[in-house]
């Protein structure tokens, strides 16, 4: 009879700490794949709230929004011809971001901008430096900066910069209360 309980007690431990490995932690992590200004800024928004509750943040910025995350104030490096193409197709920053919907070649996005200004809401550059401030890991995935021949020397600076694949933000949203897409 103790041998038996003593058999119980030793297999709920072993539940017990089966779940607590994989207890979901009280973060956000969260793949930005869109580079357009109000994708991004919902982004952002949501980012900032989550860490603004207490949350701990990582933002995967990959493919189409890898450039908004490229610092108009740097020289771009020399590049191969592909590296070349896309930096000229693509926004250099994300005070460049276009609209997704209603863009107007442009004309959007300026309309969008002038209208944040006159309500006082923060645009994608003053979003980005409040996440830096609020501690928001942003992570930028290696392999987009590659096919787009972006290099990290024309990136933002920013507190919590990181350059990592997918095996690493899996990591990091393995353990997340949230995950989302945008």
């Amino acid at each position: 009879m103790e041998s038996e309980f003593a058999a119980q007690l030793e297999e709920l431990k072993a539940r017990v700490e089966g779940l607590e490995q994989n207890a979901q932690e009280n973060k956000l992590s969260m793949v930005v794949f869109s580079g357009d200004m109000d994708k991004a800024l919902a982004s952002l928004i949501i980012a900032t709230g989550a860490a603004a509750m207490g949350m701990e943040v990582m933002m995967f910025f990959t493919f189409w929004a890898t450039p908004l995350l490229r610092d108009p104030k740097k020289a771009t490096p020399s590049k191969d011809m592909m590296g070349t193409m896309f930096s000229a197709m693509l926004p250099k920053g994300a005070e460049k971001a276009q609209l997704s919907k209603m863009n107007f070649g442009g004309m959007g996005a300026k309309m969008m901008q002038g209208l944040m200004n006159n309500k006082n809401v923060a645009s994608l550059p003053q979003m980005i430096e409040l996440a830096g401030e609020l501690g928001i890991k942003i992570c930028i995935c290696d392999m987009s900066m590659s096919l787009m021949g972006f290099k990290r020397e024309e990136m933002i600076d920013y507190p919590d910069l990181m350059y990592c694949g997918v095996a690493t933000f899996l990591e990091q949203a393995l353990g997340s209360k949230v995950q989302l897409f945008i």
